[in-house]
């Protein structure tokens, strides 16, 4: 294995990974934003009114998400394994 080829698989594990999570920390930062404006609006300081919206929100979206995440890291494994069958190249 090249340095090249390490690189292109550590470039690709790692688009891969910011593909399967951005969704999630992407629904988790906007419920926390609104939750955030919320309490500030309101003088609401309740540490629970913080961490359940959010919980329940990133269940929902990975719930939601999971036949994405799971063909994403499907594709990578599969470019992966065809690597390895072929040597390498």
């Amino acid at each position: 294995m090249t340095e090249i080829e390490f690189l292109d698989i550590t470039r690709d594990a790692i688009f891969t990974l910011i593909k399967v999570v951005s969704p999630v920390l992407l629904v988790a930062l906007g419920i926390g934003l609104i939750i955030g404006i919320f309490q500030a609006l309101t003088q609401i300081q309740e540490m629970t009114l913080a961490f359940v919206p959010k919980i329940i929100g990133v269940f929902v979206a990975i719930i939601i998400l999971l036949p994405f995440m799971f063909n994403q890291l499907k594709n990578l494994s599969d470019a992966l394994f065809d690597r390895i069958v072929s040597g390498g190249g």
